[in-house]
């Protein structure tokens, strides 16, 4: 393996990594030599998760990113585990509403705005404080979505938490960059996980997506899974404050 991509000796926490995109990240980082803290709400499928892994190189910690007593008890779990945190993968999301803007109950805004961006922020907060504390180079890595680059029809307030995001990496990247601590995100299209499946299971609405794509498909979790090995490791050493887009094509099509 090459050393510009290792994720040797460095240790990522990865939340909303029982499934999906965090899943798929979780074992190509253990697979990077990362020793990796999967975070989620449901310990069994946390520990499911842990169960395809090199024994002793990851840890589930239950948790709720939302919750600010969660996000300090994730990172102590991490620091306590395996003595420092290096990286940082913002994966948790929350979407619980899909239809229009107009009819989306407050409960339901609330929900989307509390995991998307307060728990984000929170987790990026605590994990670059324990860097700057260490005085020690980072990477926190934000996975959004092409919902926060242009219209989200039928999710648009997923869409708004994601715009947000984005903003937050532009703004912590400049102000942590002194640090030596690296903020960016990515930006995935359509990828087939429960998650989305409003949308890959409705024939209708896939093909609208797919008819606008590219590659003339959507993607796999795994698929989005070397973009984040990339931002983690030393590959991407001079990147910080960019969106990376993987999205098949999606974002370039009118």
């Amino acid at each position: 393996m090459s050393s510009l991509f290792s994720l040797e000796g460095r240790v990522a926490i990865i939340t909303g990594a029982s499934r999906g995109i965090g899943e798929a990240i979780a074992v190509r980082f253990a697979e990077h030599g990362a020793k990796v803290v999967l975070v989620a709400r449901k310990p069994d499928a946390l520990n499911g998760v842990v169960a395809k892994l090199p024994k002793g190189q990851a840890l589930a910690v239950p948790g709720h990113t939302g919750k600010a007593e969660d996000v300090k008890a994730v990172v102590k779990a991490a620091i306590d585990a395996f003595g420092k945190v290096d990286v940082l993968v913002n994966n948790a999301a929350a979407n619980p509403y899909f239809g229009p803007m107009l009819d989306i109950e407050d409960s339901a805004w609330d929900k989307t705005f509390e995991v998307n961006v307060r728990g984000y922020f929170m987790m990026m907060r605590e994990v670059a404080r324990h860097l700057v504390e260490r005085n020690a180079p980072g990477s926190l890595i934000n996975v959004a979505s092409i919902a926060g680059l242009r219209a989200a029809p039928l999710q648009a307030v997923y869409g708004m938490t994601k715009a947000a995001v984005l903003s937050m990496v532009q703004s912590l990247s400049q102000e942590l960059g002194s640090a030596n601590i690296r903020v960016n995100a990515i930006a995935p299209g359509l990828v087939d996980t429960k998650f989305a499946s409003a949308i890959v299971q409705n024939d209708d609405l896939r093909k609208q997506v797919v008819a606008r794509t590219s590659l003339g498909r959507h993607a796999q979790p795994d698929e989005m899974a070397g973009a984040a090995v990339f931002l983690a490791s030393d590959a991407s050493s001079y990147v910080t404050g960019q969106v990376l887009v993987v999205d098949g094509g999606t974002t370039i099509t009118v």
